[in-house]
């Protein structure tokens, strides 16, 4: 008596004749859309975890809540991730992804011939930008509670940054002793944190404003240091 493995299924007559290289296609095109339907799942379940943790902070948040943000079931979120932390470790290491990409255009060689205020102004709205476009950023690198990969990449982003710093300040402070490079790295630095903190605070013509004091303090800061060395027209050639 014959194998019913190896028997076509009745009902289905248009798949008996069906090439081997569809049947192939079928079935790889299959794993591409459970891929494609997760990526979407797990995107809204990060976005859903960064508007709980804006909200209630990361250590008062839950899965639950996370979950309920999200729209879908405590057990659904559980088919992505095993717990809060995991969640919180996924999005933060796509949050810095991203922000080094953004200081690497915001700390790009400046031309000489850029006026200061012009080339802090670029730099400190690029940075604002993505902090205001990703708020849940500041909330889990800041937060009292976060989980420690969290802490150590930060700190690795955080020590990359100020190497970024240090090497644009190196450009047109050629003649500054490296230690004093890296204090004004520090303070450059420390001014922009603090004022992200007052800027993420207000929303509107506030913000605006408080975008404006944090450029004023680094300009003047820095104007006494620079000196005429940016902001100079080309030298024409002879």
């Amino acid at each position: 008596m014959p194998d019913k493995s190896d028997t076509p299924e009745q009902g289905r007559p248009a798949e008996q004749g069906r090439p081997a290289a569809q049947a192939q296609a079928t079935e790889q095109g299959q794993p591409r859309r459970r891929q494609a339907r997760g990526e979407r799942r797990i995107a809204q379940l990060l976005e859903a975890a960064a508007s709980v943790f804006c909200t209630t902070g990361y250590t008062a948040a839950s899965t639950n809540a996370i979950a309920r943000e999200a729209g879908v079931s405590p057990g659904t979120l559980y088919q992505f991730f095993p717990n809060k932390e995991a969640i919180a470790i996924e999005l933060g290491d796509r949050l810095m992804h991203e922000m080094r990409e953004t200081y690497g255009a915001a700390l790009a060689p400046v031309d000489p011939t850029t006026p200061l205020e012009d080339a802090v102004g670029a730099a400190v709205d690029r940075f604002i930008a993505f902090n205001c476009d990703h708020p849940v950023f500041f909330a889990l690198m800041h937060g009292p509670d976060i989980p420690g990969r969290i802490t150590e990449e930060h700190d690795a982003l955080h020590a990359t940054l100020l190497a970024r710093i240090e090497d644009l300040l190196s450009s047109f402070l050629p003649d500054v002793a490296p230690a004093d490079l890296s204090r004004t790295a520090h303070m450059c630095l420390g001014l922009y944190k603090a004022g992200l903190e007052l800027i993420l605070g207000h929303e509107g013509a506030e913000r605006a404003a408080y975008v404006q004091e944090l450029k004023n303090a680094l300009i003047r800061y820095l104007a006494p240091l620079v000196g005429d060395r940016l902001g100079r027209p080309a030298t024409p050639t002879p």
